[in-house]
């Protein structure tokens, strides 16, 4: 009885192992003959993030998930009210500043110079008649006509005439000679800084808007009209149209069949008969998954490389995850 169970197990396990040496035969032998490489794997597709630069109150939100939406189509829209304030009190202050570096640039006025040297000659022709006083009283103070005390009040004004005809000249040699060059050059430094000031108001007055990057659908809408958000946050999520790819994972016994801008026919469930067309792009240069490390050559085969195949999508009938199974005209 012992004998022909163990007879049992040993023909058992012939059959099976002549199973699986025939079926890798087989697909030996098939993959030979036809050259192709079939592949399995999922489709991917690029998503991204959308968001507002500047926080804000969204105002407008233009279309609904599922929509197709063409690159720099406006999708969603904040509160311009405050940032149009803001760009209107940075204008002010730039013009204002250009008419301030305009005014030193251009020196003074001819009229005000004019002022200056009529007050400068009111001032000479002043001290001309105080200096005759001063003459007068210093000959009157010998004889002792006049006080000590009348002589230096004489004296005083005199000398005050002096010094406000001094004053005088020099305001006329100032407004002459005009600003200097340091107060020119730091008016013309403010208008710099508030046309910087400016063009980033109006940059974020822009950044009000926030239009589609490239060709895409609106996967999902995660804010609303009313909403208060910050800057950077995820208000609606897009599906790009041109970046598709497949995944799919290859044995090291097969790596060495494909590479590189190699030509791949994808097929899906939905239309059986009409692959689309792709090419490979990259092939990974590291093993994925477990093992990772195995170093006898029976299991070194169970090591697979993540390879991705680019795919043209006219139609857009690929869609994010959807199953495929991808043949590759391989190389011997």
């Amino acid at each position: 009885m012992f004998k022909r169970i163990v007879l049992m197990l040993f023909l058992a396990a012939l059959a099976v192992g002549g199973s699986f040496a025939w079926q890798y035969y087989v697909r030996t032998q098939t993959a030979e003959q036809d050259g192709v490489l079939t592949l399995y794997g999922n489709v991917e597709i690029r998503r991204v993030n959308l968001g507002f630069r500047v926080a804000g109150r969204i105002a407008g939100i233009l279309f609904e998930e599922g929509a197709l939406i063409k690159k720099g189509e406006l999708i969603a829209q904040l509160d311009k009210e405050p940032f149009d304030d803001l760009y209107a009190v940075a204008a002010a202050q730039r013009d204002n500043a250009k008419e301030n570096y305009e005014k030193l640039k251009a020196g003074n006025r001819p009229q005000e110079i004019e002022q200056a040297r009529a007050a400068v000659n009111e001032r000479t022709a002043t001290l001309k008649v105080l200096e005759s006083d001063f003459e007068r009283a210093a000959e009157l103070v010998k004889d002792r006509t006049i006080s000590e005390q009348e002589h230096e009040t004489v004296k005083a004004r005199r000398d005050e005439a002096v010094a406000r005809k001094k004053l005088a000249e020099e305001n006329l040699n100032l407004l002459i000679e005009g600003f200097r060059k340091e107060d020119i050059a730091a008016a013309k430094a403010k208008v710099s800084e508030a046309a910087a000031n400016l063009k980033k108001t109006e940059t974020s007055l822009k950044d009000t808007e926030l239009r589609c990057p490239n060709d895409g659908t609106l996967l999902t809408r995660i804010e609303e009209i009313g909403s208060v958000v910050n800057a950077g946050q995820t208000v609606a999520t897009l599906s790009l149209q041109d970046a598709v790819w497949v995944y799919v994972y290859v044995s090291e016994r097969e790596l060495g069949r494909i590479a590189p801008d190699m030509k791949a026919a994808i097929y899906t469930d939905t239309k059986p008969n009409e692959p689309y067309c792709g090419h490979i792009g990259y092939i990974s240069p590291e093993a994925e998954f477990t093992p990772k490390n195995v170093e006898t050559t029976e299991l070194r085969t169970s090591l697979v490389y993540r390879v991705r195949v680019i795919a043209d999508n006219p139609d857009h009938g690929l869609r994010q995850g959807m199953p495929v199974t991808v043949k590759v005209s391989s190389v011997r």
